[in-house]
């Protein structure tokens, strides 16, 4: 089975884990800040906050937003549910505004439409590896006075109009599960230009207390206070490790991803019963995902499989999940537009560890696939 995603791991990633195990600090050490370091620089941000998810890094976000009960926050539905997650874990309200049909991304139209009094935030989602629309979505919070929050998780070096999709909101969150650009076997951070927002974030982290350990003892001080309600979201110097090495790997990494994404769109092109999902002018694709919208979805997804090929889908539109029906009343009809996609997509297999022997495979499983649902693709 060719898996739609994995890590790529070499003997210099081995290495830097080893030589974290030999060491004095195997947690909130010295490999921490100089991953936060790499991954700020690459997205353009001043500070990164480092934290043992991408899940707990939205969380972090949301909070140090100063975000709570009664208040509202606007999400897209086609994210993982982490996305909305957060926002509830801190007694707010997610109301979920529909994607524009083509990319699938947040509709800063509909957006618009979800904003209240209550509302205190934006999360955009940059879906598949592809930013937002950004600057939209910027003139629509500053106009009503919102935090913008990126759930970048997909788009780690990716770019819009020529800026680092770190340097495009508030704070801007990023996975590292092993199906992302880089791992860290499962991690996350969070970056931001605003110190005030990062020292927030940390202190989130680390259950509220205002020092680590580590600080105590360059102090010779025992002495802490916890000053918030926190939770223990560190991120290890062993993970941390393995980040900083695959964070050089990162420019070859999306050069690979970019270049299967060429094969695939090369493949498809003309072939209207495969239809890959739109590019926004001006905006450098990570391609974390390589998603394709096909008819008899799931007959596609039955054969694809059984041709040896992993396709997913990404996602169940959160709106749709059982807890949101019965939590917030949500149910079919509030985004159409997700709805619809959600009928249709599928993610092809696409990593940095894809042959081309195994692209030319997929490309060839689809094409079949299409033709013996109905459509006029064949191999």
């Amino acid at each position: 089975m060719i898996p739609y995603g994995r890590q790529l791991l070499d003997e210099d990633d081995i290495a830097a884990v080893a030589q974290v195990l030999r060491s004095d600090w195997l947690t909130t050490g010295p490999l921490v800040a100089e991953f936060e370091a790499a991954v700020a620089e690459v997205a353009g941000a001043a500070h990164g906050v480092a934290v043992s998810n991408g899940t707990a890094a939205l969380h972090a976000a949301v909070f140090a937003l100063g975000i709570g009960p009664g208040d509202e926050v606007v999400v897209p539905p086609m994210t993982f549910a982490a996305t909305a997650n957060a926002v509830v874990y801190q007694g707010a309200r997610p109301v979920f505004a529909d994607v524009d049909p083509g990319t699938l991304l947040l509709d800063p139209e509909s957006a618009a439409a979800c904003i209240t009094p209550r509302t205190r935030a934006i999360i955009g989602v940059d879906y598949a590896g592809q930013p937002c629309h950004w600057d939209a979505l910027r003139v629509l919070a500053g106009k009503h006075g919102l935090a913008l929050v990126a759930d970048a998780c997909h788009a780690l070096g990716a770019a819009d109009q020529g800026r680092p999709v770190g340097a495009l909101a508030d704070i801007t969150v990023f996975s590292f599960h092993p199906v992302k650009h880089v791992t860290t076997g499962e991690g996350g951070m969070a970056v931001t230009g605003d110190p005030r927002l990062a020292a927030r974030m940390r202190l989130f982290r680390s259950h509220g207390i205002e020092s680590d350990f580590r600080q105590r003892e360059q102090k010779g001080s025992w002495f802490y206070e916890m000053t918030e309600l926190g939770y223990n979201y560190r991120l290890t110097d062993i993970q941390c490790a393995l980040g900083v090495s695959q964070m050089r790997k990162l420019p070859r990494f999306l050069a690979r991803r970019r270049e299967v994404a060429a094969v695939y769109d090369a493949a498809f092109a003309a072939r209207p019963v495969v239809a890959p999902l739109a590019r926004r002018t001006g905006a450098e694709h990570a391609y974390h995902l390589y998603v394709v919208q096909m008819p008899d979805r799931d007959a596609a997804f039955v054969r694809l499989r059984e041709a040896g090929v992993g396709v997913n889908v990404h996602y169940v539109p959160v709106h749709l999940h059982p807890y949101y029906r019965r939590t917030f009343g949500t149910g079919p009809g509030l985004c159409p537009v997700a709805e619809a996609a959600y009928e249709r997509i599928l993610s092809l297999p696409l990593h940095q560890g894809l042959s081309d022997a195994d692209a030319a495979r997929v490309v060839e499983a689809v094409l079949a696939s299409a033709g013996s649902l109905g459509g006029t693709n064949t191999p």
